[in-house]
């Protein structure tokens, strides 16, 4: 069980795995701070155990692979054991903590949506769904079993340490088959929509239609862009009842979910297709390209004409 923090939980709130570190002390020596991606060996990061983390809320995904460890995990308010053969991953939004015990290879893996967006697929939760979970169950896997899931992410761990200039699209590929391994092994017929209780439903109802909105817009099935109003009529409810319950679900208002998806959805078309900034500023619903380059600039730090150069030049 987790210890209590000494912040209140809401504060937690970490946009990267760094940090996360740098606010609980940890080594970021291995962590790449140019890329939404991370790999490591957990035994490298924590030298003394047991460790006992503060309760927290990441906005990124984490993936992670138990060859040989024992601990515990909270996710919200599901606690759940720890043992050598453990798969399990957690997404944006919910209250983690964990205690480890005893680690020789446990490897951690996060990523942020607009990674999965531009290196992994750009349709990602499409095909994988389950990565849409409220709750994800942790599965125990027998030894040969776990080896196949082993290969995969010590090459991808290798390919993170590498300099190749590819390195981004390499890992992306290979995640693309640890994706697949997992549907395989674990969720094959998951449907997330059928998870949980009422708030959960709409969380996650909310979530599909916001993907399946930015899909539509982007192969110009629609034009009009969703406002939390059009989210809320979809599913019969008032907008601030919508808002409220995005809010204490995530941790996110809203607003910030619809922005971060407009950002995942522009890098993507910026890295993987030649369309003008023009036409991609119409794409996602903006009226002049300037007021699309004003916001991207505002939630990236960079412009779309740099960040487009920027990408071509490392590919």
């Amino acid at each position: 069980m987790a210890n209590s923090p000494s912040a209140s939980p809401e504060k937690l709130v970490f946009k990267t795995l760094r940090d996360q570190y740098l606010h609980f002390g940890l080594p970021v020596d291995d962590i790449d701070e140019k890329t939404d991606f991370s790999i490591h060996n957990l035994k490298d990061i924590h030298a003394t155990l047991p460790y006992i983390s503060q309760t927290f809320r990441p906005n990124f995904f984490s993936f992670v692979f138990v060859k040989n460890g024992s601990g515990k995990y909270t996710t919200d308010d599901l606690v759940f054991d720890t043992v050598p053969g453990t798969i399990y991953f957690t997404n944006p939004g919910h209250y983690k903590s964990y205690h480890w015990k005893q680690m020789e290879e446990v490897y951690l893996v996060t990523l942020s949506e607009s990674f999965l967006k531009e290196n992994v697929h750009p349709d990602v939760f499409e095909e994988f769904p389950f990565l849409l979970a409220e709750t994800v169950q942790p599965r125990v896997l027998a030894e040969a079993e776990f080896a196949e899931f082993e290969q995969l992410y010590l090459q991808i761990n290798k390919e993170y340490l590498a300099a190749s200039p590819y390195r981004n699209r390499i890992i992306g590929n290979l995640f693309v088959v640890l994706l697949l391994k997992i549907k395989e092994y674990f969720w094959k017929d998951y449907n997330p929509i059928y998870e949980g209780n009422r708030s959960s439903q709409i969380v996650k109802t909310f979530k599909l239609s916001l993907e399946k909105h930015y899909r539509d817009l982007i192969s110009h099935k629609v034009e009009h862009v969703f406002r939390v109003q059009d989210y809320a009529d979809e599913q019969f409810l008032h907008p601030n009842y919508l808002s409220n319950v995005i809010k204490i679900k995530t941790g996110k208002p809203i607003g910030t979910w619809i922005a971060e998806k407009t950002i995942a959805e522009a890098k993507s078309l910026l890295q993987n297709s030649a369309t003008s900034i023009k036409e991609l500023a119409w794409m996602l619903g903006f009226t002049e390209a300037t007021h699309f380059s004003n916001y991207f600039k505002k939630h990236t730090g960079t412009s779309p004409v740099l960040y487009r150069k920027q990408h071509l030049s490392s590919s």
